[in-house]
This record gives C-alpha cells, sequence and structure tokens, in this order.
C-alpha cells in the first residue's frame, strides 16, 4: 500500500468574471461573501498544510486574505475566461509554488459555489482516500428518480422517442423503488494525488481508481444561478451554525 499524502494543498478558484451572477464570489450570502464558506471550512478542517486562492481580481483576493486565506500569487487573464479549464488553472498553481519549494502530496479543489461543503466533508474525504488507497476522491449525490437515466428519453431524426440507456419500452423500470441508485457530482470536493495534473499523455483529476464521497442532496447545492442563489440563502437561515 502506498503512503498517504503528508503535504495537502487546498486551491480555492475564484475568477472575477461571472455572467450568471455578477461578482458572486463576493456577494454576501446570509451574511458574508460567498468565498467565505470555502475558506472557513477549509481552514476548520484542520487537513491542510497550505490553502490558497487562485483569482485574477483584486477585490476577490482582498476579501480572501480579510478571511485568513493565502493569496500567493493573481492568475493572469488568460488563465480566467469562460472557456479555461481547470486543469490548466490547478497547474498553473502548482508549478508556481514548486518554484517556491513547495510540492503538495495531494490537492484538493475547493469551489466557492459549494457553500455547504464544511470542515467535515473535506476530513472525510481525505480519510477516504487514505483509507480506499485512491488516485482521488469525488464529491457526488443520488439522482433524483425522476431524473434516473432510465426513465430519461432522446428523441432521434425520425422524432421518435427512445430511452436513454438503450432498453425498448416494453423493458422499461415501472417503478421508483426498482431503479438503481446513480449519483452526479455535486462540485463540492475534487482531491486527488497531484501526480495527476501532470500525467504524460492525459492531465486529470481522477486517476484510475476513483473513490466516491456521498454527500445529501441539500447539502448539494451548486450556485450558479440566482435560483440556486435564493435557494441557499433559504437553507442557510435556517443553519446560521457553519462550518
Amino acid at each position: 500500500m502506498t503512503q498517504p499524502p503528508k503535504k495537502i494543498l487546498g486551491v480555492i478558484t475564484a475568477r472575477g468574471g461571472s455572467k450568471g451572477i455578477p461578482g458572486k464570489n463576493i456577494k454576501e450570502l446570509a451574511g458574508k461573501p460567498l468565498i467565505a464558506y470555502a475558506i472557513e471550512a477549509a481552514h476548520a478542517s484542520g487537513v491542510f498544510d497550505r490553502v490558497i486562492v487562485s483569482t485574477d481580481d483584486e477585490k476577490i483576493a482582498e476579501v480572501a486574505k480579510a478571511y485568513g486565506c493565502e493569496v500567493p500569487f493573481m492568475r493572469p487573464v488568460e488563465l480566467a475566461t469562460d472557456t479555461t479549464s481547470h486543469i490548466s488553472v490547478l497547474q498553473h498553481a502548482v508549478n508556481l509554488l514548486r518554484e517556491n519549494n513547495y510540492f503538495p502530496d495531494a490537492v484538493m479543489i475547493l469551489q466557492p459555489t459549494a457553500p455547504f461543503r464544511t470542515a467535515e466533508h473535506i476530513k472525510e474525504s481525505v480519510a477516504l482516500m487514505e483509507k480506499s488507497n485512491a488516485d482521488s476522491v469525488v464529491s457526488v449525490s443520488e439522482v433524483p428518480g425522476h431524473y434516473h437515466p432510465q426513465w430519461q428519453f432522446k428523441i432521434d431524426k425520425g422524432n421518435h422517442m427512445v430511452i436513454f440507456t438503450g432498453e425498448p419500452f416494453s423493458q422499461i423500470v415501472r417503478r421508483r423503488q426498482d431503479l438503481s441508485k446513480t449519483y452526479t457530482r455535486n462540485g463540492a470536493i475534487y482531491y486527488f494525488k497531484t501526480e495527476l495534473l501532470f500525467h504524460p499523455s492525459e492531465p486529470n483529476f481522477y486517476g484510475d481508481h476513483v473513490a466516491a464521497y456521498v454527500m445529501e442532496p441539500k447539502e448539494s447545492v451548486n450556485i450558479d444561478t440566482m435560483e440556486d442563489w435564493k435557494e441557499a440563502e433559504r437553507i442557510l437561515n435556517g443553519r446560521p451554525n457553519m462550518p
């Protein structure tokens, strides 16, 4: 069995541009900036020897520092566009830290858009990777039955409806209780061995063995739209003591 990671880097990725909700990362959600939830949960977890923010925006950097988070560099504008990949952002961050003699064994991405990620979720994800000897841990939540792939359909060029998974309609699952459980990524946690970022043929966050960290649907609100924002506020106003 390989040794568990010794140096764990937390990276909070927060670019300035946000079309859906302008200024989203520092907009106040239930009394504090959205990015503060990620910073506070990361620090409270106690698993990181460094937590940094990668941003191109000076205002975001100021707020992050006010909440005690390290901003060791500013992200270049070419890595802060709508089409920039998270892989490129993380490679940039880790390479700069390596140039300054910091070599993390593992990295966790903490997107500000998942405010219900707690310190306990972070700790349990780290423990899961050590226990399972996985290459990575990804947080997921269960897909509601009415969104299950076996109850989803495609429409072909002839306007014929077909079951997404390919079964004939005569074999469609009729009862929700008979559906197998399926899961979707909720964006709260991506935790992986640093070496995966620099895989010679296919840099990635996953590796060959991905362990699933299952979170409850109410913990899995990921803020992309104003509807998501309102839902998060509704929940947070009933759960004021986070992380």
